[in-house]
């Protein structure tokens, strides 16, 4: 499958949102009802996460499955990986109190449940759930180390996304875009956090290199870049550092 990188079974390597960046995500839902990439998102942001959406069904066998959502901020893809993906059951934990009110007022599914709660100390024993999901949140984080490791501690596959930390039109981003800033954004290149992985007792598995959309961006420029993406994601030489997310899979050993 192009743009996809299935891992051999035997390869090994040596071995939520948190802190600061709770505060700006609690003033973005009590500012507009929900954060500002799935509330009246714009159009490229829109694009971004369905693009994201679609790895993360790819990334793991769903169906059936109990997993937590690590990091699930107003829940909007809690809900949309029950949806799509049919897991038996989805629970959302999130440290930012204001996040989880608006996911328990907007998701009234008995298969979906919410918590605050910290991704450095998850209230569970080893291999609770089936499926883990930390979408977006370890470049939140200020120990995004610890926060895969309780992933992989809890279940026994984790689906993460990241920003590609390779690309540097994301890194001047980082520099100068006041909300990656406010939001305490720090990406991470795929190799590190494949270390991470596998220090945390866990084995990349698959992985991805997708998307070529930038949140926010102009609504003309997101559609030329969404046209660009299918070829982007094709050229093995080039999607490590154009594309805009790396999604992987890691296996608890």
């Amino acid at each position: 499958m192009a743009g996809f990188e299935p891992i051999a079974a035997t390869a090994r390597e040596p071995a939520a949102k948190a802190g600061g960046v709770v505060d700006p995500f609690n003033r973005d839902v009590l500012a507009g009802g929900g954060y500002r990439y799935t509330t009246d998102a714009p159009l490229s942001s829109r694009l971004a996460n369905a693009r994201i959406t679609l790895a993360s069904l790819r990334a793991a066998s769903w169906t059936g499955a109990s997993a937590i959502d690590i990091g699930c901020g107003d829940g909007t893809y809690t809900a949309e990986i029950l949806g799509r993906g049919r897991p038996a059951s989805v629970h959302g934990i999130d440290p930012a109190p204001a996040a989880i009110e608006a996911a328990r007022e907007r998701q009234s599914d008995p298969r979906l449940s919410f918590s605050v709660g910290s991704a450095y100390e998850l209230p569970w024993g080893d291999a609770q759930f089936d499926v883990g999901y930390l979408r977006g949140v370890l470049h939140h984080v200020d120990q995004p180390a610890q926060a895969l490791r309780e992933a992989v501690r809890v279940a026994g596959r984790v689906v993460v996304v990241e920003p590609n930390g390779c690309n540097p039109g994301l890194k001047l981003l980082e520099r100068v875009s006041r909300y990656h800033r406010e939001h305490g954004e720090r990406s991470h290149p795929a190799s590190r956090l494949d270390r991470w992985a596998t220090e945390a007792g866990g084995r990349v598995v698959w992985r991805a290199f997708v998307g070529f959309v930038p949140m926010f961006s102009p609504d003309p420029y997101a559609r030329v870049a969404k046209t660009v993406e299918p070829l982007l994601e094709q050229l093995a030489g080039v999607r490590r550092i154009a594309c805009a997310q790396y999604v992987f899979t890691v296996d608890r050993i």
